[in-house]
């Protein structure tokens, strides 16, 4: 009797500790050209710890609960996560034609999506004041839709420390903007991405005018949204690919944190 009374309170201790908190999605708004955005701060608060910060732009569905989800996994003890709405509060996508139409606006006009993305990225630093964010070590990763938001984050000569792009857009308005490029790219898309590799030589070749450090890797006999687990159809070319996500995942981990470490 003597040890229960001794125990619970310690397990009432322990159960309130840090050590026992959980991710957390919290709302982050900001105003630009009078749209609200409204984005979500995601992150394991069991630590005050520092961590690097990546903004994250998801596929053209926007934020949604797999959106979130994806943000928690990729986030788990390593890193702060903004995840980005880059549409504004009042748009969220239920299916491919709300999707298309919402994307239509940014992809003809690419100096709006560079001034969109900026924007998030330039409200990322000023959260390191209420979450445990290195503002030293920054970065931004997208898929999809996002992978070419974050690309365009580059060429915008943004002072990021890397950019990671999954099965993303390859075009750009401007293959001159190649040369702005600050940031270490690493863009993975599949060999078999009928959607993004007919940009792919026009790519590298803008890429090898710029001075910056960049990798393009093709990802055999993966096809478009190979990230993307709610791509469930067996066939077609948009697909989840559970080994080339993996493989993804780890070479953007060895990406940043080579990223990370250099001056």
């Amino acid at each position: 009797m003597r040890l229960a009374r001794l125990v619970l309170p310690l397990l009432a201790i322990l159960a309130a500790s840090p050590a026992f908190a959980k991710m957390v999605a919290k709302p982050v708004d900001w105003t630009l050209d009078g749209t609200t955005f409204r984005s979500m701060l995601v992150y394991d608060d069991a630590s005050t710890a520092k961590r690097p910060g990546l903004v994250m732009v998801p596929n053209w569905f926007g934020i949604n609960d797999t959106a979130v989800a994806k943000a928690k996994m990729i986030a788990g003890q390593d890193y702060v996560i903004l995840l980005t709405d880059m549409y504004g509060e009042g748009t969220r996508p239920k299916g491919d034609a709300q999707a298309k139409a919402a994307v239509a606006p940014l992809y003809a006009d690419r100096r709006l999506m560079r001034k969109r993305i900026g924007r998030a990225f330039e409200q990322f630093k000023a959260e390191a004041a209420n979450a445990p964010i290195d503002p030293s070590r920054l970065a931004a990763i997208g898929f999809c839709f996002g992978g070419g938001v974050v690309l365009d984050l580059a060429r915008s000569g943004s002072d990021a420390k890397a950019v990671v792009a999954f099965h993303g857009d390859l075009s750009t308005d401007d293959p001159a903007l190649a040369k702005n490029i600050k940031a270490r790219v690493l863009a993975m898309n599949g060999a078999d991405d009928t959607y993004t590799m007919p940009d792919a030589p026009k790519f590298t070749e803008q890429m090898r005018s710029s001075s910056a450090d960049w990798q393009f890797v093709e990802i055999g006999h993966a096809v478009h949204c190979f990230t993307e687990t709610e791509a469930t159809a067996k066939t077609g070319g948009c697909r989840y690919d559970a080994k080339a996500a993996a493989r993804s995942y780890t070479m953007m981990r060895d990406w940043l944190t080579e990223s990370f470490a250099t001056n």
